[in-house]
């Protein structure tokens, strides 16, 4: 299979060609429909407001809200006009927030007002108090002197903030030639995407993605899961990962096919969705399904339109991936696995793969990718069947960690292979089985969550002398995060102070369900601590 060697805003384009008056971007919600003629023209608007605020190529743009209309708008804006697409998690507060406008040199911030209850506006009026006092697209901030421009997507007028309509009339001063200009200055293997993820530092790193990378990854996901120009996808899924603004977005634009939105997961409301749009494709992690499936007025919806999708993030249960065959009649469903690193899709299991297959593995390697399995103490390729770190090459691999040549050293060698920390193991017919991973990352309901950044943070408590943090079993969120914690001599600290401790100061879904102290922690002769053992620990309390 040929890749292509296109740009974000040339595949829209190409398909606003091929497929003008085709719906592109449905809103049940909202009743908002965008052909893909008007999906292209608007993301033009938009691209033209991005260059009226003197936002240039390969500069650093963050967005920081839920799958919003103006969200897909600067996907394929910043796609045509080269700036790159710094995507920032929804549950982020202040701390998080701060780290990655700078360590990404972002200067400009798209935001939403507020979310899930947290308020946006305040957040950023904590780490930019300055911005009160700032005009519009001239902030001078201690903490971020890169940061200059805010865009708030709202109507309501905020002190030094553009609002998102004002960005689209001062790009009306920026002629078609000045935006075809630009759109001629950029080439297909430049960096356009960044998101950001952890590692064992605990510090979250940024992935740098170019056109090339995601642009034919969303095309490889489509053609894996028979994705069609005549599809209606509904994408419940967080813009903000790979899942949504790859496997989503940019899958159903490499086809012309519907993308069906929903702002914030709601079971009830991708199941009206479904209905009402005749979707015939869903995506979701496992707990999305299970609570699709056991939602009370499940059985009110009609989604017989259903035939495929893709799930990921964590491994299904058979019971679950046969109800999601039978029950909600997506018998075509495929799963993939991969990483922010791999853009994201490595493997994927095809739409007639048996359903052992589906709930066993994760398929075998995507068209022009390269898988191994190796041996990672000797860095050599083991047998069929036997365990190792799971690597792959190809066009897919990110162009690095930004601003992190070490971090970027340690996971891509010399020949161009991806260590993704996943271990795994293929058999003689190239499915890959994932069994654990080599850093103890926990997945809680398709979300990585990095141990050491939690343990960094709880170690700023008065109170606590050490604490390891790990991950147990859970049935609804296939994982949990587990704080053990030895307290300072004579400290009367207790669990719902350090639950307290956490609220608004890290993202709700890493703040430990549970929380153990102890005198000491089961240690290697080496003075390692064996985190295997406080699970087993965890598991039997």
């Amino acid at each position: 299979m040929s890749l292509l060697e296109l740009t974000i805003g040339e595949l829209l384009e190409k398909e606003a060609k091929a497929h003008p008056d085709r719906e592109a971007v449905v809103y049940p919600e909202r009743n908002l429909r965008w052909t893909y003629n008007q999906l292209d023209e608007l993301a033009n608007e938009a691209a033209k407001g991005f260059l009226s605020l003197g936002i240039e190529k390969d500069e650093n743009i963050a967005i920081w809200a839920d799958n919003k209309p103006e969200w897909i708008l600067s996907q394929f804006a910043s796609g045509k006009m080269g700036a790159v697409l710094v995507t920032v998690n929804t549950n982020y507060q202040a701390d998080e927030l701060d780290y990655l406008l700078k360590q990404s040199d972002t200067t400009t911030l798209i935001l939403a007002e507020s979310y899930k209850g947290t308020s946006y506006i305040d957040i950023l009026h904590e780490i930019c108090p300055e911005l009160k006092d700032s005009e519009k697209g001239d902030l001078m901030s201690s903490r971020l002197p890169k940061l200059k421009n805010i865009i708030v997507i709202s109507e309501k007028n905020y002190e030094g903030c553009y609002t998102w309509n004002e960005v689209i009339e001062k790009g009306q001063s920026v002629s078609d030639e000045s935006l075809l200009l630009q759109k001629n200055r950029l080439h297909y293997d430049d960096v356009i995407n960044m998101q950001y993820t952890s590692g064992t530092t605990g510090f979250p790193k940024g992935v740098m993605l170019s056109h090339y990378n995601i642009v034919n990854n969303g095309k490889q996901v489509a053609e894996r899961m028979n994705l069609t120009a005549e599809d209606r996808l509904c994408i419940p899924v967080p813009l903000f990962h790979c899942f949504g603004c790859v496997m989503g977005t940019l899958a159903s634009v490499s086809q012309g096919a519907t993308m069906v939105m929903v702002e914030q997961f709601d079971a009830e409301t991708v199941l009206r969705a479904v209905d009402k749009e005749k979707c015939t494709a869903l995506h979701g992690v496992p707990t999305m399904f299970i609570a699709e499936l056991n939602h009370p007025q499940f059985n009110q919806y009609h989604l017989s339109h259903l035939r495929t999708g893709i799930m990921a993030g964590s491994n299904c249960p058979i019971e679950v991936m046969r109800s999601v065959m039978n029950k909600m009649g997506i018998s075509e469903i495929t799963i993939a696995y991969g990483q922010t690193e791999s853009s994201p899709v490595i493997t994927q299991t095809k739409t007639d793969d048996p359903i052992e297959f589906k709930v066993s593995t994760v398929g075998k390697a995507q068209p022009n990718v390269e898988v191994k399995i190796v041996d990672p103490a000797t860095n050599e390729e083991v047998p069929p069947h036997t365990s190792g770190e799971l690597c792959a090459r190809g066009y897919l691999v990110m162009k690095g960690y930004y601003n992190n040549v070490e971090a970027t050293k340690n996971t891509i060698d010399k020949e161009g292979w991806l260590h993704t920390g996943g271990i795994a193991m293929m058999d003689e017919e190239g499915y890959v089985k994932i069994t654990g991973r080599i850093k103890d990352i926990v997945i809680r309901g398709g979300e990585n969550i990095y141990p050491r950044e939690i343990e960094e943070f709880l170690y700023t408590h008065p109170d606590v002398l050490d604490v390891q943090v790990i991950g147990i079993p859970d049935d609804t969120y296939g994982e949990e995060v587990m704080a053990w914690i030895i307290p300072k001599e004579d400290a009367k600290v207790t669990e719902e102070e350090i639950i307290e401790f956490c609220k608004g100061k890290i993202s709700r879904h890493k703040i430990p369900k549970y929380i153990k102290f102890t005198e000491e922690y089961p240690m290697t002769a080496s003075g390692k601590v064996q985190k295997f053992k406080l699970r087993e620990r965890a598991l039997e309390a």
